[in-house]
């Protein structure tokens, strides 16, 4: 099954950067499908590969922040060729 995930990485502390460059990285690096912009990075795969992923990945951001919180959104399908039609 095919997913398209959402996330926000948000440390709550000062110096938040080098976590979020991190987080980032290493999503870059799993060879799934990554998009990102200023406020998201979106990821874009099979559901157990991005899942698996996602649950190491939140897991190493979090031991490196003090205090944070990640937003997500999954949907039920690849929509990584999604283009704006308006």
């Amino acid at each position: 099954m095919k997913i398209s995930v959402e996330l926000t990485l948000t440390p709550l502390q000062d110096d938040y950067e080098p976590a979020i460059i991190d987080f980032i990285k290493k999503i870059r690096e799993s060879g799934l499908t990554v998009k990102e912009n200023p406020l998201s990075t979106q990821v874009y795969g099979n559901y157990d590969e991005v899942m698996g992923l996602l649950n190491k990945e939140i897991k190493n951001a979090f031991e490196a922040i003090d205090r944070g919180l990640i937003y997500i959104k999954i949907v039920k399908s690849d929509r990584s060729q999604y283009a704006a039609d308006f």
